[in-house]
Formats: C-alpha cells, structure tokens, sequence
C-alpha cells in the first residue's frame, strides 16, 4: 500500500500526528497489539475505504466496524476527525499496555467454534456451579463465541469444548471487552477521548455492541469507550444492515472473522477491499 495515493496521504498525516514514521515503527516492532499495529490497522483501512469509494457510483448505505474497526468507522461516518482517531488509537493502545501489565493479568479471552448456543449454557452452567468468574466478550455467529476467563481454567474450558462438539480457535492477550475492565474505561475516557471533538454521523454508523444506529456525536463517543466493557454482538449488526437493504458488504482492511462466519456470507455478498486489490491496475475501456 506504500505506492498507493490513498495510503501516503494517509501515512503522512499519521505521521505528523504521531511525531514518528508510523511504517518503520510497524515494521522494526513485532507483535499485533502494539501502538504501531494498531495505527497502521486503521490507517490502512481507511486508506482502502478512500480508494474503494473513488471506484464507487453509489454512496454506502451505513458503515460499522467490529472491535478495534469501531474508530475507523466512526472517522468514515464523519463523526471523529482521522487526527483525532490517530491519537485515539495510539492512546488506547499505550493505556492498554499500562493497565493490563498490572490487572487481570491471569485472564485471557477465548475464541471458539461449533458451540451452539444450548452446548455453551451447559459449559457455562459447571463455571457457575464451580464458583469461577467469566465473562462473554463475543457474540461473532451463533455457535461462534468469544469467552473471557481465568488462564487456569482455559485447559479445562478446551476439553469441555470438544466433548460438546465444539472447535477451540485462539487465546487473546490482552483479554477484550469485558464488564470487568471499568477502570480500564474510565481511564480511557478521562486520559485519552477527554477534549477530542466528535460530530453527528453523515451516515448510518451501525454500533458494534447492539447493532443500534449511532445518530448523534454523544451516542459515538460512547459507543467507542464502551467497547472496553460490553460485547460485540455481530448477529446484531448483521440484522440492522440487513433491515437497511444491505445487499453487499465492501470489507476494508484485514479481517479473517466476522466478515467470513456464515451469518454475514449467507447474508450479503462480501467484497473485500484489500492491498491487492487496491494495487491491480484499473481496466481501460476503449470508447
């Protein structure tokens, strides 16, 4: 995306944003959760959402973006300035590190598979009768699920799965979206979002947490800081665009999840606008 038009513009304000040069800090730093990562997850798909909309005739019906996409889609929406999500990002990221560095640092956040949802109330009903703490962090399809846990309950939260049927995927660290993490989001409000300007969405923006449409400034900044501590529930989203007569999905940016779980490709057509396709060449048409 280094030659691409959209992405320099986009790389260049970063940059002056962030005081550093965002592509060699992302390339020098290893891991998917750090500030630089982070930065260059959103500039790159706001970046493709430029490019994708120049090849468009029609304007979007709504946009939404899941989890770590909530800030981009709040700046496409027109409610959040990119220098403002810039800061956002790299802030929330850095306040991240800090706090998960010292609390819960024996939780994680399980994803898994094949779990309907009666096999998870099963799974979820011996958690309770032993006494122990969880929290649903994701609701990404309707036997797809995000759990939020104790590490030294994961190995016994595998095996249980796979005796229900189900298929354990990934462990995240840092855990995500969770009641717990209050302070994390008061933090956050009071160290990072205090003083940003937000303005009323030009478009339906579609909230991550309930599939609600965002219509105000206040409604999006608290959409983003509640991303701390409630879960996505992407069936939600599903459903409103849906009721929204949302035939095709236009997917900008990386996503190997909620745009791939049966509940979205058995409703819309998914096109992924990605750094391949932004880079091929456009068709000439000879008139």
């Amino acid at each position: 995306m280094l030659t691409n038009s959209f992405a320099r513009r986009r790389i260049a304000e970063a940059d002056e944003v962030l005081g550093y040069p965002l592509v060699r800090r992302y390339r020098e730093t290893d891991g998917e959760y750090t500030e630089y990562a982070q930065v260059a997850f959103l500039v790159n798909c706001l970046a493709l959402a430029d490019w994708n909309a120049a090849q468009q005739d029609e304007a979007p019906v709504a946009v939404t973006g899941p989890s770590f996409g909530g800030k981009a889609a709040a700046v496409w929406a027109g409610s959040l300035a990119f220098a403002d999500a810039v800061r956002m990002t790299a802030g929330f990221a850095r306040l991240m590190t800090d706090y998960f560095s010292t609390h819960h640092t024996d939780v994680v956040t399980q994803s898994f598979a094949r779990t309907p949802p009666e096999r998870l109330r099963e799974v979820l009903a011996e958690l309770d009768e032993a006494g122990e703490w969880y929290d649903i962090s994701c609701y990404v399809d309707d036997d797809f699920t995000m759990l939020s846990l104790r590490e030294s309950r994961l190995g016994w939260l595998e095996r249980r799965l796979r005796a229900v049927g189900g298929l354990p995927l990934y462990t995240l660290r840092p855990p995500m979206h969770s009641s717990a993490f209050g302070e994390l989001r008061r933090r956050a409000e009071a160290e990072v979002v205090g003083g940003m300007a937000f303005a009323d969405p030009r478009i339906p923006l579609v909230a991550d947490l309930d599939g609600a449409v965002m219509t105000t400034a206040a409604q999006v900044r608290q959409l983003l800081l509640d991303g701390f501590v409630r879960p996505v529930r992407w069936p939600a989203v599903v459903a409103t665009l849906r009721g929204l007569s949302v035939g095709t999905l236009h997917v900008a940016g990386a996503d190997s999840l909620f745009t791939r779980v049966p509940i979205t490709t058995n409703t819309f057509a998914v096109a992924g606008v990605n750094p391949r396709t932004a880079m091929q060449p456009r068709r000439r048409v000879a008139v």
